[in-house]
């Protein structure tokens, strides 16, 4: 077996004082595209650049368009938790991992069962009505042509989702940091680390062990305890091999 595989097994063996910053990289293996890479969304071909339509301005100035790129592609309800999703809610049933932090929208962790997940960047899952407030489920989304209006006042319902030009939510922000700064253990995975203010929590961690696991670089493996440069759900299936006590050679 690999010799970093064992040592991540290692790693999560020995601590109970764990935190995952996650990315992109965690869902496209649930083949839910990521918004850089060849095949990402941002690669589409579109009239108005992607990163323009996602963007609060657009929203609020052309919904229908937003609204028609939004549903099409940041909305996959047929896409299921992989192999890491799976280990991440292990670890924390086994007391071993303390929380998510996702830059993911696609509530995929909370479907594999884990408890204590941060999203910085919200959920698909939530929309409320920007006029009285009244949440919405995604498949009132899904079911509604057009721009989704509230079936209360009439307002137009808003993706709980933080869009380009918005803050984030510093509620979420401040816990996530909270989080890191106080974990043994950081494990970076599926993630460049090129989406600000996000990406600046790592800075935060001065921990023992800082584990990187994406299939390019980031920018901070200098300070790194182990790099793996493969996908983030095959290297967490041969490490929870060997937590689990089923694999060790």
């Amino acid at each position: 077996m690999d010799e970093k595989i064992i040592k991540l097994a290692q790693i999560i063996n020995e601590s109970n004082n764990i935190v995952f910053f996650g990315g992109a990289g965690v869902s496209t293996e649930s083949k839910i595209p990521d918004f850089r890479s060849e095949k990402g969304i941002f690669k589409e071909n579109t009239s108005i650049p992607p990163e323009e339509i996602i963007s609060h301005s657009f929203f609020v100035r052309n919904p229908q368009y937003f609204y028609d790129f939004y549903k099409t592609k940041m909305i996959y309800l047929d896409a299921k938790p992989n192999d890491a999703h799976l280990a991440l809610t292990k670890l924390e049933k086994m007391g071993k991992l303390k929380a998510i932090i996702t830059q993911n929208i696609d509530s995929l962790h909370q479907l594999s069962g884990s408890k204590e997940v941060l999203e910085l960047h919200g959920s698909v899952m939530r929309n409320y009505c920007q006029e009285c407030h009244k949440f919405f489920d995604v498949s009132y989304i899904i079911g509604t042509k057009g721009v989704p209006h509230c079936d209360a006042c009439g307002g137009i319902i808003k993706p709980d989702v933080i869009l380009y030009e918005e803050e984030l939510n510093m509620n979420i922000l401040e816990k996530a940091l909270e989080y890191i700064t106080k974990a043994d253990v950081l494990i970076v995975g599926g993630t460049s680390l090129m989406v600000y203010p996000a990406a600046s929590l790592v800075r935060y961690f001065s921990g023992k062990e800082l584990v990187i696991i994406n299939k390019t670089t980031t920018g901070i493996e200098k300070n790194a305890t182990l790099v793996i440069n493969d996908s983030v759900g095959k290297v967490f299936s041969e490490v929870m091999a060997i937590v689990e006590g089923k694999n060790y050679e």
